[in-house]
């Protein structure tokens, strides 16, 4: 006889769960997260015309919002979730865990830390992206954005320690209020060292950070994070002496350093022309896809100067004054008042710039008026302003001075228009060899 056993069916063991994956998924860390996304990224598209279309910009207002924005937003939520046992009144019973007193702090404020970072990574990326489809020229630079993320993560570790420490709600937003003050005066102060120990620092769109700036920045922030969470969780105080170390050496080099740990971008020094036009027209390598819509826009002025001498070799844009044998292209910067999102917003008035820039009387303190005169008509044959009618009719409405002036500067205008083609690039010519000249004499007169 034999005995059929029958074998029971084979059971599924399901793994217990990382304690971090609840803590991830759940509760206030993802909220955190939205609500760093969404701070930044409104604060972004308040003044997007300002930042949008430069690689440069974009970098420096993201970094702003992060530091001004994000690190009191992080230091707050760090704070809020550091607390968070205390409130619930589990505090005891946390303390008779296994795990140590490291593993615990870490367990609560790594997932804060990390859903920041991301919802600071969302806000980047978009205003990356925004800016991806009308950049004007240039490469995005990584290694500030990525210090700004360590940044963060090291502000709500350092959040966490201080809300396991102080047992009141309103910490948290103390906490914020304290670290934008300190984060802004710090950043703002010219005079002291202490802004190189900011996250936070003034610098124009042309500098860059040297190459070992981040990573220095990481180091003296993470450095003062480590140590605070070591001196408040580990069994040997001492132990938090080690980051402690690593963050003053840091901060000695970034101080030591000073005004060095930025220089200017190589590609500001360098410039796209177009060298078919008189005179040649160069823009900003850091602006090189500008350079079809500013052609066009000053074509008007430079066929009128075709076959005329004595102009300077080119329009220049970079930092400084220009070349002896050149003359300042109008201003592209700052983003958001001629050019906005990769377009010049008023090509009438930047050629008019342009045609005021050849005259080179800039510096003069005073010009005599039949100078101005004959000034106002090149103006206007070159590239009249699209406010020169308002002007005009504001003045026949002025006073017997303002209208005899209107007078002179019409006669003057309507001399050099009936001017046939040769003669008039002949008193052109005759013209410009006194560029910059305030004075009457050499002047050609109308």
């Amino acid at each position: 006889m034999t005995l059929l056993t029958e074998r029971a069916p084979r059971q599924r063991v399901r793994r217990p769960r990382h304690p971090l994956r609840a803590e991830a998924v759940r509760g206030f860390a993802p909220w955190a997260g939205a609500a760093m996304a969404l701070t930044l990224g409104v604060a972004l598209a308040v003044g997007s015309e300002r930042w949008q279309g430069g690689w440069a910009e974009t970098r420096e207002h993201v970094h702003t919002a992060a530091i001004i924005l994000g690190v009191p937003l992080a230091l707050a939520a760090g704070c809020w979730q550091g607390g968070r046992e205390r409130r619930r009144g589990t505090g005891e019973l946390l303390a008779t865990a296994v795990r140590g007193r490291t593993a615990v702090l870490l367990g609560s404020a790594l997932p804060v830390a990390l859903w920041l970072v991301a919802g600071y990574a969302v806000a980047t990326a978009l205003a990356l992206l925004a800016t991806w489809y009308c950049a004007m020229g240039g490469v995005p630079r990584w290694g500030t954005p990525l210090a700004d993320a360590a940044v963060l993560a090291c502000a709500a570790l350092s959040g966490q320690v201080v809300g396991r420490l102080v047992a009141w709600r309103l910490t948290a937003p103390l906490l914020a209020a304290a670290g934008y003050v300190v984060v802004g005066v710090a950043g703002h102060d010219r005079r002291g060292s202490v802004r190189y120990l900011s996250p936070f620092a003034e610098t124009s769109s042309t500098s860059v950070p040297v190459w070992w700036q981040p990573w220095a920045m990481v180091a003296w922030t993470g450095g003062l994070a480590a140590a605070a969470v070591l001196a408040h969780t580990a069994r040997r105080r001492a132990v938090a002496l080690l980051p402690l170390v690593a963050a003053a050496a840091a901060g000695t080099l970034l101080v030591q350093t000073g005004e060095g740990l930025w220089r200017t971008d190589p590609l500001a020094r360098r410039q796209v022309c177009d060298t078919s036009t008189t005179p040649q027209i160069c823009v900003n390598a850091r602006y090189g896809n500008l350079l079809p819509q500013v052609t066009e826009a000053l074509s008007g002025l430079t066929d009128r100067l075709e076959g005329v001498e004595n102009l300077p070799v080119r329009f220049e844009d970079r930092p400084g004054r220009p070349g002896p044998d050149e003359v300042e292209l109008p201003m592209i910067t700052p983003i958001g008042w001629s050019v906005v999102r990769g377009r010049l917003t008023d090509p009438g008035e930047y050629a008019w710039s342009a045609g005021m820039t050849l005259q080179g009387r800039g510096d003069c303190d005073e010009v005599a008026p039949r100078v101005s005169a004959v000034d106002d008509a090149v103006e206007y044959h070159l590239a009249p302003s699209p406010l020169r009618r308002h002007f005009d009719e504001q003045d026949a409405r002025g006073d017997a001075a303002r209208r005899a002036a209107l007078g002179e500067r019409l006669a003057a205008r309507e001399r050099l228009a009936s001017m046939g083609d040769a003669e008039r690039r002949a008193w052109l010519s005759a013209y410009f060899a006194t560029r910059g000249e305030c004075g009457r004499s050499g002047v050609p007169s109308l």
